[in-house]
Order: structure tokens, then C-alpha cells, then sequence
């Protein structure tokens, strides 16, 4: 049996669409999805705000376009998610992704509008974990992605309820609805269900990872940027997410969502266990740590300690738009004003990456 491949390149502003392309040829990515069915991009907006390292990138975005398309991919569109919290209208145009997907014609669905994509119930022909239990109407995607490939573009960043996130949470939100946040207590075992659903429905996944400017700290929003120049692309949703989570410093198969997918065989954790090529990453180690801010800690009291008994009261009644407001104030109207539009500006004014930023 192949081992799984990641491919990892360092690159620089001047050549990054140039990289992805070369990074998708040594992933295999030709080999990893049915030319002849349409392919969803799903970008990953952590945030509507511009923060560095928190979201999908316009280079990211456009060299996977230009790489799926040299593959001879040509029928791509894109699925938009909304949270509680996170605008994708808004994170499309401040996040300077829109004019893409405007440049190259490629229609934009929203996963949030009734009017645009259908839901529907779905019983899984895998054993769930957790998602079966979680929701009362049981689970429920949007019938959009049935047959089609998809595509993945997280970033190389921390969470504060999953230590990294990657590709395998990028389809928490495109699967899933506004309700996720029941989900939080066990987080570790919705990605591996959610993992296991993807690749009932989905004839070809594949996932490019931009770590150009990196994340630390108590993410996915609230973190440290730091340049570190690296693109990742898999068809192996396990195996990137572990090579990712290894650069950052960590263990990955110390890390619940890893460890669990590797064990039922959805791909691989085990770095020893997976190919990589293009850069020896073998001394690569970012560091990396989570922290906590705010909103971490009072979801640490709700989510995970003895007082998740109140779980059912607190999130599923109207008393959730409490919370609600209180995350989407922390983060838009304290944090951002406070610190990070500075944090942002900063890396726009004195960075590689922000001056081609600016560009788009």
C-alpha cells in the first residue's frame, strides 16, 4: 500500500501562483479528483475581518484556481459558510477573495441561504462517532455537495478547542449549519465524522494549506502572525492536517481529531507513516502554542468542565444569542479595534506578504 504524499514548498511573494501550481503537480493532485464532476472550493474565513494568518489568502485562492485548472478541472464553484459570528459577504469582499472568484467566473454559493442551497436529511453509511446523537432532526447537508469534489483552503494556524485546524475542521463549515456550536464538547469527533461523510459524498477532496504568514496563539482569530513562507497541499485530509500540526511544534498524533481519523483509516497521522516531498521538514518547528483569551475561557467552562450539563439551556433556547453577542463584541467591537487592526496593519506595511496583499 502507497504511502500518503503532502507536499510542502517554501515560497516567496514574487512566485507563490507559480509554487501552488508545482505544489499540486508533486501532491498529485491530477490523480485526486474526477475531471468530469464539478469541484467546490471551500475557502476558510475564520473571520470577516482582515487578520494575518486567520483566513484563506487572495494567492492561495487564485494559485489553486490556476492549478485546478491546469489539471484540467474546469468546472469549479465555490460554497460559502456563515457562523454565528462571521459574515462571508462581508469576509468575501474585505478579504479581497470576491474579485477572484469574479476574475476566473466561478459561481458563489451560500450555505446559509434556503433560497440558494437545500438541505436534507442524511444517514450515513459509515459508523458515527458523535454527529448522529448531536442534532434532533439527526444530520443534515446541503445536497449541493453530493457527487462533486471539493476543495479545501484553511491556513497554517492554532484553535483554541482543537490545539490546530486545518482541512479536516474547514468542513465543519461547510457541512454542518449555524448549529455547529453543539458540536463543541465533542469537537474531536464531529471532524472525524464529518471526514467520514465527505468521503461518502464526495468523489475527490483535496486541500491547499497556506502557512506564508502562520497563526499562534488562541486561535482561530485571536492569534500571533508569523511569517514563515510555507504552501502544503494533500489529498490526504489526515495526513496534511498532521504535517501542518508537526511544523507548528506539535504531536499529532497527540491531537484527538488526528488520532481518532487515523485509527478508523480515513488517512494517515503518523509522520513516519507519510510521504512528503518538496522540503525536508524534518527540523521545521514553529513553536507554536494556543493560550487562551477571553472567549476561550468562558467556552472552556461551557464546553468542556462539569457546567456543560447546561449545554441544552444555555445553546439551544434563545439565551445562545447572549453568548451570541458577547463573542461577536469581544472580538469585532474590543479586540480588533484594540489590538488587532493594528497587528494587521502592521504586517500590511512592513511584510512581503502584505504589500502583495495590497496588490490584490
Amino acid at each position: 500500500m502507497s504511502k500518503s504524499k503532502v507536499a510542502v514548498i517554501k515560497t516567496e511573494p514574487g512566485k507563490v501562483i507559480d509554487d501552488y501550481k508545482r505544489l499540486a503537480e508533486l501532491a498529485g493532485l491530477g490523480d485526486s479528483l474526477d475531471k468530469s464532476r464539478t469541484t467546490i472550493l471551500k475557502d476558510n474565513i475564520s473571520w470577516h475581518l482582515p487578520f494575518p494568518g486567520a483566513n484563506t489568502v487572495p494567492w492561495q485562492l487564485e494559485g489553486a484556481i490556476q492549478a485546478l485548472k491546469s489539471a484540467g478541472m474546469e468546472n469549479l464553484a465555490a460554497v460559502h459558510n456563515d457562523t454565528v459570528v462571521t459574515d462571508p459577504y462581508v469576509g468575501g469582499r474585505l478579504l479581497k477573495l470576491k474579485p477572484i472568484y469574479e476574475k476566473y467566473g466561478i459561481e458563489e454559493h451560500y450555505n446559509n441561504d434556503p433560497k440558494d442551497l437545500k438541505w436534507i436529511d442524511y444517514i450515513p453509511k459509515a459508523e458515527m462517532l458523535v454527529l448522529d446523537r448531536i442534532f434532533d432532526r439527526g444530520i443534515r447537508i446541503p445536497e449541493y455537495f453530493i457527487g462533486k469534489n471539493i476543495v479545501h483552503l484553511p491556513t497554517v494556524k492554532t484553535h483554541i478547542y482543537t490545539t490546530t485546524t486545518g482541512s479536516m475542521k474547514n468542513a465543519f463549515g461547510g457541512l454542518l449549519n449555524t448549529r455547529r456550536h453543539y458540536t463543541h464538547s465533542e469537537i474531536h469527533k464531529t471532524l472525524v465524522d464529518l471526514l467520514a461523510i465527505q468521503k461518502e459524498i464526495h468523489p475527490g477532496i483535496f486541500a491547499f494549506m497556506d502557512g506564508t504568514t502562520a497563526g499562534s496563539g488562541p486561535g482561530p482569530r485571536t492569534m500571533t502572525p508569523h511569517i514563515k513562507n510555507y504552501i502544503l497541499a494533500s489529498s490526504d485530509q489526515v495526513a496534511i492536517d498532521a504535517v501542518a500540526a508537526r511544523m507548528m511544534g506539535f504531536d499529532p498524533m497527540k491531537l484527538g481529531y488526528i488520532r481518532m481519523a487515523h485509527e478508523k483509516g480515513l488517512g494517515t497521522g503518523r509522520i513516519e507513516e507519510i510521504e512528503i516531498s518538496g522540503e525536508d521538514i524534518s527540523e521545521v518547528n514553529f513553536g507554536f502554542e494556543v493560550g487562551d483569551n477571553m472567549a476561550s475561557r468562558v467556552g472552556d467552562i461551557f464546553w468542556f468542565s462539569p457546567l456543560k450539563v447546561m449545554q441544552r439551556l444555555l445553546f439551544h433556547t434563545p439565551l445562545v444569542y447572549i453568548f451570541v453577542f458577547g463573542s461577536s463584541f469581544y472580538h469585532d467591537r474590543f479586540w480588533y479595534p484594540l489590538k488587532g487592526r493594528k497587528i494587521f496593519n502592521h504586517w500590511l506595511e512592513t511584510t512581503e506578504w502584505g504589500t502583495l496583499f495590497k496588490e490584490y
